[in-house]
This record gives structure tokens, C-alpha cells and sequence, in this order.
């Protein structure tokens, strides 16, 4: 029975985070899964590496005690047998290992660990459930491609992921790249365990007139020419139909309007919306006639006396 080196199985060193090692750990037991490996026996013994080394590193107690007595298990098991064998208290309290089986016997759902486990953290999990591990399924993860028409409006859509229908409810206002994780709809446990989780990824398209910034819209109006200089009223699009703006005279190129609450609803809040926020592009006419052109000369020699 040799020393096993969790940090090395994980790929993390010492220093590692809880953060670093549960990212470690999902990494590696995704490439090890028996869904992903069927039949390879190599992959199933990494796998169960993997577990194993989560198990220890996951669990601050267990952690601490694997630190500090890890590479001197064998000195450490001679405490413990001579603990097992005077029975008396003092020598128990010289046991690293407490003389006892981990966590009372049974926290890892009847998994078969390597001996330098057991050595450490008690035997009472060998030769449960038929000596097989208990493994969760793997998670399932798939993408949805919606156009922003579609998440404007709360609405339900069935999808068919891994030969399973799903009625998936699709709150307003979802983001692009927003995931939700809908719990059991992964792949089926190993030898019993639970079932796995799928996430679903959204991907929402570009709109060919709004452009969406958070829960804002912004549209870019042409303004030609006339009205521009002269006033009046304009019909624009937003998102839910048309509303007639008013445009002062001397309007500049680029001016920008607010229009509050004319944007995209806000993520679950009902009735809460952003706003829709309008620039205005000058347009200039085209194919002038002969007496146009006279009239702008007249205008363009008025502003210049």
C-alpha cells in the first residue's frame, strides 16, 4: 500500500481553494464519467480516483488530516493498532486517526475506496453494495436558439433533450448566454446513484432594428432633410408597435430621445421595463431637380448675406 497523492490525481496544488478544488474535480470527473467512457475499464479507475481525491479534499476535516498525516500513514497506523490492542485511553488519544471509522461508518454511500483510504478514514464502506461505487449521473448541457421576439413575452416550449421531452417555462427578459439548470434531467446514475443535471445554455439572435444593452433597446430613425430643419411629426417602431414622436425644428444629426419604459422587461419583474433609447440619423435628398438645386443656391446665399 502506497501514499496517494490527491492534489497530483486533481491537478491542483496545495495551496488550492475550495473553489480550485471543486472546479478540479467537475473538470476531471467529466472526462472520466463512465457516460462518456462506456466499457473503458482505465477511465472507470481514474474515475474512481477522482471521486476519492474529492472526497478527502472537499471536506475541510478530512482535508486537515490528510495533510498532516498523509505521507506518514504508516507511522500513524502503527498508533492506531496499538490503540486497538491496549484499548486504553491514553493511547487512544495518540492515534492521529482517532481509532475510529470515518464518519461513523457509511458517509460515501457504500463506495469502494483504495486501502491508504481506508487506513485513514476507517473500512467500514468496504464490501457494501456489492463492493460497487455509487456514482451521479453526468450533467447534460444544451443550447437554445431564440430570437428576441421570442423572450419579450413569458412563454413555454418543449424541448427534446437526450430522447426526453421537457415543458421548460421561458421567463421575459432573458439574457443572452443566461443559463438555467433543471435538476434529474442528466444522465442516469452508476450502480444506483443519482440521476445528473442539465443546463441550458440561450442564445438569442440579433434583431435587424433593435439593438439590446441589458434590459435597454436602442434604434437608430432616419430624419430626413425637411423635417429635420422644419419640424413636424414622425411614426417609429418600437418593440411592442408605433408611436408617433414630435421633432423640433433644427433638429441636429445624432440627437438621442429616451423613451421610458419602451424597452426590453426587465428578468423577472413582472411589468418592469427598460427603456428604448432613439438616435437620429439626417438623411439628405437624392437626384435633385434643376430648380432644387436653384432654391437651395437662393437658401445657401440668404444664410451667407
Amino acid at each position: 500500500m502506497e501514499f496517494i497523492d490527491y492534489y497530483k490525481i486533481l491537478g491542483i496544488d496545495k495551496s488550492a481553494s475550495e473553489g480550485d478544488i471543486k472546479k478540479a474535480y467537475r473538470k476531471m470527473a467529466r472526462k472520466y464519467h463512465p457516460d462518456v467512457n462506456p466499457n473503458d475499464t482505465e477511465a472507470e479507475k481514474k474515475f474512481k480516483e477522482v471521486n476519492e481525491a474529492n472526497e478527502v479534499l472537499s471536506k475541510p476535516e478530512n482535508r486537515i488530516k490528510y495533510d498532516k498525516y498523509g505521507k506518514d500513514w504508516k507511522h500513524a497506523e502503527q498508533f492506531e493498532k496499538a490503540g486497538q490492542q491496549q484499548g486504553s485511553s491514553r493511547n487512544q488519544q495518540q492515534n492521529p486517526f482517532g481509532g475510529q471509522s470515518y464518519g461513523g461508518g457509511g458517509d460515501f454511500g457504500g463506495a469502494d475506496y483504495t486501502d491508504f483510504f481506508e487506513s485513514m478514514f476507517g473500512g467500514a464502506s468496504r464490501g457494501r453494495a456489492g463492493g460497487q461505487s455509487k456514482f451521479r449521473g453526468q450533467d447534460f448541457n444544451a443550447e437554445l436558439q431564440l430570437e428576441l421576439k421570442d423572450v419579450y413575452e413569458t412563454h413555454k416550449r418543449t424541448l427534446t433533450v437526450n430522447g426526453k421531452n421537457i415543458r421548460l417555462t421561458i421567463p421575459a427578459g432573458v439574457k443572452d448566454g443566461q443559463e438555467i439548470k433543471i435538476k434529474g434531467y442528466g444522465g442516469d446514475g452508476v450502480n444506483g446513484g443519482p440521476k445528473g443535471d442539465l443546463s441550458i445554455r440561450f442564445s438569442i439572435q440579433n434583431h435587424p432594428i433593435f439593438k439590446r444593452d441589458g434590459d435597454n433597446l436602442y434604434e437608430t430613425v432616419n430624419l430626413d432633410l425637411y423635417l429635420a430643419l422644419l419640424g413636424g411629426e414622425l411614426m417609429v417602431n418600437t418593440f411592442d408597435g408605433k408611436v408617433k414622436l414630435k421633432i423640433t425644428p433644427e433638429t441636429p444629426n445624432g440627437t438621442k430621445i429616451k423613451l421610458k419604459g419602451k424597452g426590453f422587461p426587465v428578468y423577472k419583474k413582472d411589468r418592469e421595463f427598460g427603456d428604448l433609447i432613439i438616435t437620429y440619423e439626417l438623411t439628405l435628398p437624392k437626384d435633385l431637380t434643376t430648380e432644387e438645386k436653384e432654391l437651395f443656391t437662393q437658401l445657401s446665399n440668404l444664410r451667407k448675406s
